[in-house]
């Protein structure tokens, strides 16, 4: 099968034939469909994340069951799938706490194994244990989820990360009331999601921050109802202002930011709650004085992949999509095949994209 392989940090990523391992029990071969282009694949690319080369990235993806191993009774082929990252034992104390997302045996972030190897027998990482820049990948059965015949492939990937995770730190997450005031930091797929899910939620008002007006504009059309650009604003003080002096309730940072972390923290009203949910660069620290917690009782904390549920969730969201309540579609800024993925990945670093597909 095709790949895209990254072998270099900050380099271009070389498409060539790897090879898969041989399904296992409890697995499942998924011929991909597509593959959204995320922040987080960036980051590994780009050396960010302190992982090894080589390896394959991608893990936001759609595709259709070509094998299911020994055991496997939640789909069969032909079925079509999302793909994720998210997987469960089922058994430690998080998933007993029906936190599957945070499982304690096979968390994402935890060293994957390797089902994939190149033309001269290197074993070939894999992103988030999918690397879905590839024409196949082989996950655990927990990792799919069977999606309805009708829902376009190219809009069903978003499900699989960059929309779950955005709309989840807000509905599921935070649990955002109507008429709470929410920020988000970051209007790129993940933030454009968070968006969705405070409006959904009833949230007002809804403050889109960024730098670049192209995603600002585009905010306003998913949910936002005002918008600061921080490269010629003080956030902070704009945020005051359009709070009555308060600030927010609620503060949400989908991008990859110390910088931005403290920010979302200084805007909080007392008792709010920043949640971060763009994952900084690995040697990137940040330092808070006790104090900032004691004297306001703000909140800081984190958001693993919009703490999904993907059995109860994926379903619902479906449902919520053939409704029109919320936007996939409108989400995807272009379509590229695997041989063009580096003209893909450079259109979202410019941001010039809030989410570019690879269609195989």
């Amino acid at each position: 099968m095709k790949a895209a392989v990254t072998y270099e940090y900050n380099k271009p990523l070389v498409i060539e034939e790897v090879v898969l391992d041989a399904l296992q029990k409890g697995e499942v071969k998924v011929r991909l469909a597509a593959t959204a282009i995320c922040h987080s694949d960036i980051h590994e690319m780009r050396g960010e994340m302190g992982e090894d080369l080589p390896y394959i990235g991608g893990h936001e993806s759609s595709g259709y069951v070509e094998e299911v191993g020994e055991g496997v009774t939640s789909v069969k082929p032909g079925d079509p799938v999302i793909v994720s990252v998210l997987n469960s034992c089922g058994e430690c104390v998080c998933c007993s706490m029906g936190l599957p997302h945070l499982c304690q045996v096979k968390n994402p972030l935890f060293p994957p194994i390797s089902r994939a190897c190149n033309k001269n027998g290197k074993r070939l990482r894999q992103a988030g244990k999918v690397g879905s820049f590839a024409e196949y990948t082989i996950v655990e059965q927990k990792q799919v989820v069977k999606i309805p015949e009708d829902i376009p492939m190219d809009s069903a990937s978003l499900l699989a990360c960059g929309f779950i995770t955005g709309f989840g730190a807000v509905v599921n997450r935070a649990q955002v009331k109507s008429l709470s005031s929410v920020v988000v930091i970051g209007t790129g797929g993940v933030g454009i999601s968070a968006i969705q899910g405070a409006a959904l939620s009833g949230a007002y008002p809804i403050i889109a921050v960024d730098l670049l007006d192209n995603k600002l504009k585009a905010a306003l059309d998913f949910g936002a109802t005002h918008t600061i650009n921080s490269k010629k604003t003080d956030a902070v003080e704009a945020v005051n202002k359009l709070t009555s002096g308060k600030g927010t309730e609620h503060a949400f940072v989908t991008v990859g930011s110390v910088a931005a972390i403290q920010q979302a923290f200084s805007m909080l009203t007392p008792r709010g709650t920043a949640v971060i949910v763009g994952i900084p660069p690995v040697n990137e620290t940040i330092t808070f004085s006790p104090t900032e917690f004691i004297g306001t009782e703000k909140t800081l904390t984190g958001c693993a992949m919009g703490a999904t549920r993907l059995n109860e969730h994926i379903p619902l969201l479906v449902e919520l999509y053939k409704a029109g309540r919320i936007k996939l579609d409108e989400l995807i800024t272009g379509r590229y095949p695997l041989e063009k993925i580096n003209e893909a990945v450079e259109s979202v670093e410019k941001g010039q994209a809030l989410r570019n597909v690879i269609i195989f």
